[in-house]
């Protein structure tokens, strides 16, 4: 808990920096975070190289996690569909396409701005970050009551990226290639579904 906080610490500091432009350097323009995304990959990818044993962990795995991607999506839009009816600003295909970011906010809010308009657009973009932060926070809780997988169908389209560092840490080196092939299917599908409940 205490390392997922000190990352949403870093976050709430950047946030802070760039509302306040405390460091004179156009960040929008650049792709230092791509680079440090990059770097972060590189350093997972570093650790599992060095445990000898995930792959053989992987081997052992159920070849029934293949369906954890689907039920995640599956899960997610059954979750939007049960919130749809307590918000009755916002129709069933708002709320579906909302949930249908899974996480990816720089890709589901610019189609969803695009089709629906900018407040459900802004809209998205929190919802897909606060999921993304929520995996942070709670994967540790995650994991100790409802099991290792918990992390990795919390986090969405990111856990192929952003989330995945912590679901390591927590969930166990033998997850990490099933995080990456979850996050991967997810992430897929967000343009796809979108699109399909922004043009309904």
């Amino acid at each position: 808990m205490k390392g997922s906080l000190i990352i949403v610490s870093f976050f709430v500091i950047g946030i802070l920096c760039g509302v306040y432009h405390l460091i004179p350097f156009d960040f929008t323009q650049s792709k230092l975070s791509y680079y440090a995304l990059g770097a972060l990959m590189f350093c997972v990818g570093l650790s599992v190289g060095n445990d000898s044993q995930t792959l053989k962990k992987v081997r052992l795995l159920n070849p029934g996690l293949v369906f954890l991607p689907i039920m995640t999506i599956l899960g997610t839009l059954a979750g939007t569909a049960l919130v749809s009816i307590f918000l009755s600003n916002r129709s069933l295909t708002d709320c579906l396409a909302v949930g249908s970011g899974f996480g990816y906010y720089s890709l589901s809010s610019i189609f969803i701005t695009e089709y629906k308009g900018s407040e459900l657009g802004t809209i998205a973009l929190l919802s897909n970050i606060i999921r993304e932060v929520i995996t942070l926070l709670f994967a540790p809780l995650l994991v100790k009551y409802f099991g290792n997988l918990a992390p990795i169908s919390a986090g969405g389209a990111t856990t192929m990226d952003t989330t995945l560092p912590i679901i390591a840490r927590y969930s166990g080196q033998g997850f990490v290639i099933v995080s990456i092939f979850h996050g991967f299917i997810v992430d897929f599908s967000v343009p796809f579904l979108v699109i399909l409940f922004c043009s309904i």
